[in-house]
């Protein structure tokens, strides 16, 4: 199997990130897309994160319609900090090590991918699909110098549709009273307004 890893705080979960792995899915004719909600992100200790089990929801309502799309609580149950390759560990152990991992992140996330926590290892253990949209050039020559021969056969790159949408947007939209129609799944932004989420930050 082939399956693809869609990772993230999902605060909230947004059109842009089932458009990006839709598009990716079908690229690389992944047999399904795992999103799975990240509990303590190392680069987001200290500020502020909604509730993990509201994450949790509005990621399973977002995906429900994509018979390709599954939603996995696994880093919500672990303990500590969210690090990659202790997810990709726990997939292999599940899915067996003859699946392929790919791991999706945004473009300007893969310049610093070398800065990750045991990055070497973690990318001889998956593939990393770079999302770029188009006419966005990133440098990725750090990347490629640090992982030599690993980044030719185990780091992607794809160009997919430019959604201009961030989480921080919408929080911040919620907070002003602004509509958030068509920035989220229609299900998930009935789920905002009726746990008012985000209302008072």
């Amino acid at each position: 199997m082939k399956i693809g890893i869609m990772g993230g705080t999902f605060d909230p979960i947004h059109l842009g990130h089932l458009v990006t792995a839709e598009a990716v899915r079908e690229s690389f004719a992944l047999d399904e897309i795992l999103f799975i909600p990240a509990a303590r992100p190392p680069h987001k200790l200290g500020k502020f994160v909604t509730d993990e089990q509201h994450r949790l929801v509005m990621t399973t309502l977002a995906t429900q319609s994509n018979k390709f799309f599954r939603v996995s609580d696994m880093e919500l149950k672990r303990k500590g900090l969210s690090y990659t390759l202790d997810t990709m560990n726990e997939l292999h152990k599940t899915f067996g090590r003859s699946t392929e991992l790919f791991f999706i992140i945004g473009a300007d996330s893969l310049a610093d991918l070398f800065k990750w926590h045991a990055a070497r290892e973690l990318v001889k253990k998956c593939h990393f699909i770079a999302t770029t949209r188009q006419g966005v050039d990133v440098d990725f020559s750090a990347v490629e110098s640090f992982f030599g021969s690993a980044a030719r056969e185990h780091i992607h790159r794809v160009t997919t549709p430019g959604l201009e949408i961030s989480s921080t947007d919408i929080r911040d939209k919620v907070r002003s009273g602004r509509s958030i129609k068509y920035l989220v799944p229609e299900v998930v932004e009935d789920y905002i307004l009726r746990e008012k989420l985000y209302d008072d930050r």
